[in-house]
């Protein structure tokens, strides 16, 4: 679903990424995550072919018609602009669709409102909505567009507990119906218990890429993000707790 290689981006001088060697196939819930400034939200851009890279991302070598149904984004940005309704919002995810398809549009619209629980605010103006009805919105516009790759920067940022942990299971129900699913994270607990795989960035490349017991280990928890925690194996899967920083020369 998505083929990244030698990407390679430089930032006033500074390599972001370096070389990064990548591929997502169907069936993989894959978190990104990174300290903040690493690279991750640039690496996304760059595969979607939102910014010019060094390298190749098979999403990005599509023309942009074919690129819109092959992957849905959802920024970090959460900016609504126009006061429309819920409903309409999440409606913008068919764009990318052809009516002449034959697709039935109002379907794949309401899946979408209902698998975000959307329904009472349908009629809501979306500008009018709390931040995290806003990122709940902005999930769904992203679903209605029902495509095999969703790719989400921060997507659960801003969510209270509950509607986190909706989030993520999901997306990692869209992952066992066979789609993929990108989603860059700062909850290394939630990561852990809900993504098949993670991959770790560190000083603009892979620093480590397995299922989350093989990344989150105490080694690369002080090498990347200079902490130590506490894993366990509890029902349901993997259970993290971060415990204290790790002082740095």
């Amino acid at each position: 679903m998505l083929e990244l290689r030698a990407l390679s981006f430089r930032r006033a001088g500074r390599m972001v990424l370096d070389g990064i060697d990548l591929r997502i196939g169907a069936g993989e819930f894959v978190g990104l995550l990174g300290p903040n400034g690493v690279g991750k939200t640039t690496l996304l851009r760059a595969a979607l072919g939102l910014i010019p890279v060094q390298g190749h991302s098979s999403l990005a070598a599509l023309p942009v018609h074919e690129r819109a149904r092959a992957a849905a984004y959802m920024p970090q940005g959460r900016q609504i602009a126009w006061p429309m309704p819920v409903e309409a919002l999440v409606a913008l995810g068919r764009i990318a669709h052809p009516r002449a398809a034959g697709l039935d549009d109002r379907a794949a619209i309401e899946r979408a409102i209902a698998a975000l629980h959307l329904g009472p605010l349908r009629h809501r103006r979306a500008t009018e909505l709390s931040g995290g009805e806003q990122a709940r919105t902005l999930i769904a516009r992203a679903l209605a567009q029902e495509t095999p790759l969703l790719i989400a920067d921060e997507p659960i940022a801003g969510l209270d507990p509950a509607a986190q942990i909706e989030v993520m299971r999901l997306f990692r129900h869209l992952a066992d119906q066979g789609r993929g699913v990108l989603a860059s994270l700062h909850d290394l607990g939630l990561a852990a218990r809900h993504c098949t795989r993670l991959i770790l960035l560190g000083q603009g490349r892979i620093a480590a890429d397995g299922p989350p017991e093989t990344v989150l280990t105490a080694e690369n928890l002080a090498r990347i993000f200079g902490i130590t925690a506490h894993l366990t194996h509890g029902p349901g899967g993997l259970l993290f707790q971060p415990l204290d920083t790790i002082p740095r020369d």
